[in-house]
């Protein structure tokens, strides 16, 4: 996965963490007079300047006496099995009790292999960080290394002011990396190795700048921006895409939506309550893992006129009938008990003598008017055979 000579590889990183390990322990770890210990382990506490056959004692400083099981050989306290409650300040004394040493004993454990995870926020550097993966209740530091699959060995630089990463600079994005973290106590160190391919660890930081607003006239549109983050270079080999979570915030579940763009619009938002977004960006090659999400942003939509003029009327509606309830205060005026029922009943008995009426009114209307046709044609019938008889009576040759 690194390098053609993977075994080689492996063996350079780890004897590069081994000679720095070895120079780390063999160091001053800055507190002078102190003696460090494993737990559970003996520990001998050796007093220097003493003849194995002189007389020696030993004192523990705010105890009355040695830690239980303790005992003195050719000058040296030995302590067995040590635990956390033997820590402590410890002096030897000659003969005459005069003070020939003094001694601070510390307690603790081995290193663990660390926990180490390593991330890139663009395509030009890459960060490692890591967690011991245990308490060894000792000071510890840690070296960190690596080796390109070009054989090149270098330090993954550590940052005072965020202990427990490291970056390499100017990293290849289509190279592969081997990483050795390296973590050292005073008992010795403990390391892990790490392959890394810059494409599968890349892992941009979220989007910035997100604004969402709501759009004037579109009462389930929200507009929503955002900017490329800060750390990603813009390049145009070097895309994101995006995908925008939404959701109102009186509710649990979350819509998505993808997009290569700066900008969306929202079309299914709920008009009148109040939405909260978020967005997050990954490689537009698919390549790495999604960023965080975004601080979240909030906007409102616009409210449906059709509702805003439903809810008014409602409103009125409400007032109306308050306006209509009796009041509290005695009135002197007469309370009408009428039933409603009695209304309507009424009111359909007129209805129904309406329309008898206009019944009436149109039967007659027709009777009038074919009375009145009939009278026409009888009137016509009598001319015309007056006019046949009078034919009739002229002689033939009058008529030829």
């Amino acid at each position: 996965m690194c390098s053609s000579i993977p075994g080689l590889g492996r063996v350079m990183v780890f004897l590069a963490a081994l000679a720095s390990a070895s120079f780390a322990i063999l160091e001053d770890w800055g507190e002078e007079g102190v003696q460090y210990g494993q737990l559970g382990t003996d520990v001998t506490l050796p007093c220097p300047g003493v003849r194995a056959s002189s007389p020696v004692r030993w004192r523990r400083a705010g105890a009355t006496a040695l830690p239980e099981g303790s005992a003195i050989q050719e000058g040296s306290l030995v302590l067995p099995s040590a635990s956390l409650a033997f820590v402590g300040a410890y002096s030897c004394h000659g003969e005459d009790g005069g003070l020939l040493h003094t001694v601070s004993l510390r307690l603790g454990y081995l290193p663990g292999v660390p926990f180490v995870y390593c991330r890139a926020s663009d395509y030009e550097n890459f960060s490692c960080s890591w967690t011991s993966s245990m308490e060894t209740f000792l000071p510890t530091r840690y070296i960190t290394t690596y080796r390109n699959r070009n054989g090149h060995v270098g330090l993954c630089l550590q940052d005072p002011s965020l202990p427990g990463t490291c970056t390499v600079h100017r990293s290849e994005f289509w190279s592969s990396y081997r990483l050795n973290i390296t973590e050292v106590n005073p008992l010795g160190f403990s390391y892990r190795l790490l392959d890394v391919t810059m494409q599968a660890i890349i892992k941009p930081d979220p989007p910035e700048g997100l604004v969402v607003e709501p759009i004037p006239l579109a009462p389930r549109r929200l507009h929503v921006s955002w900017k490329y983050p800060s750390s990603w270079p813009k390049e145009p080999h070097f895309q994101l895409r995006f995908r925008l979570q939404y959701r109102p915030v009186i509710h649990c579940s979350w819509s998505m939506v993808e997009t290569v763009n700066l900008s969306e619009v929202i079309t299914d938002a709920f008009a009148g309550l109040e939405h909260v977004v978020q967005v997050s960006a990954k490689d537009f090659l698919d390549a790495g893992n999604w960023s965080e999400w975004s601080a979240e942003a909030r906007a409102t939509p616009v409210r449906d006129l059709a509702s805003t003029a439903s809810e008014e009327t409602t409103t009125d509606a409400r007032l109306e009938s308050l306006a209509k309830e009796p009041s509290q205060a005695p009135n002197p005026e007469p309370i009408n008990h009428s039933d409603p029922l009695e209304k309507m009943a009424v009111l359909v008995s007129l209805g129904i003598f309406a329309f008898f009426i206009l019944a009436a009114v149109l039967v007659i209307t027709i009777l009038i008017w074919l009375r009145v046709r009939k009278h026409g044609k009888d009137k016509t019938k009598p001319s015309f055979l007056v006019a046949a008889t009078h034919l009739k009576a002229l002689p033939k040759a009058q008529i030829l």
